[in-house]
């Protein structure tokens, strides 16, 4: 099913069903704030099997990131961070940085690397906040594989929704979007951070 936005939120309806879809195992394909990309519930192993196959990868292999609403949910699934740390992300145009860091007991050992640490998403997207916060956990998620991506379908919802249409429950389209994914930057030591990817993010 695909669902077309024309602003930032979806109705009641739409939001009741896109919540009711993560909690029974589905994937959804929706925009974020750098591009399109997969979303499924932290808890469902299932659906996060079905990522992995997506990516082409087996899921220990997989990177996955958690996608959270606010801070303070991500506070439950990270390490606590020192005030160094904590001052830098608010500084931060959060939802355009990917940010790795020390796994709590909370995040799935599944969805941690061998370091025990987790890429770590805060969305500044208000239809992503409505859709987390009413399923009062955060997401699982992953950027559509891009091999060969000649074409540009990766900004495009309806493309990529054709493309993937017997994994995906729902795609949200917001219209084309950019196609530059998150900057990625390595927070695991408490008073530095180092580049791994540049992306959309910049830090001033």
């Amino acid at each position: 099913m695909l669902i077309t936005l024309y602003d930032d939120s979806l109705s009641p309806k739409q939001l009741s069903q896109a919540v009711n879809l993560l909690e029974n195992d589905s994937i959804l394909l929706v925009p974020t704030d750098t591009l399109y990309a997969f979303v499924c519930d932290i808890h469902s192993r299932k659906a996060a099997h079905r990522l992995a196959e997506i990516k082409g990868k087996k899921l220990e292999k997989s990177n996955f990131s958690i996608l959270c609403s606010s801070l303070s949910m991500a506070s439950n699934y990270i390490k606590p961070l020192s005030n160094h740390q904590f001052s830098f992300i608010k500084s931060l145009d959060s939802g355009k940085f990917t940010l790795v860091l020390q796994a709590s007991s909370l995040t799935p050992k599944i969805f941690q690397n061998k370091k025990r640490t987790i890429g770590l998403r805060i969305t500044q997207n208000p239809m992503l906040i409505n859709i987390i916060e009413q399923l009062n956990h955060p997401l699982l998620v992953t950027s559509a594989p891009r091999d060969n991506d000649t074409d540009g379908i990766y900004k495009n919802a309806e493309l990529i929704y054709e493309k993937y249409e017997d994994d995906i429950a729902l795609a949200i389209d917001r219209g084309e979007i950019a196609s530059i994914p998150s900057t990625v930057l390595d927070m695991t030591s408490n008073e530095d951070y180092d580049i791994i990817r540049q992306g959309l993010g910049v830090v001033e």
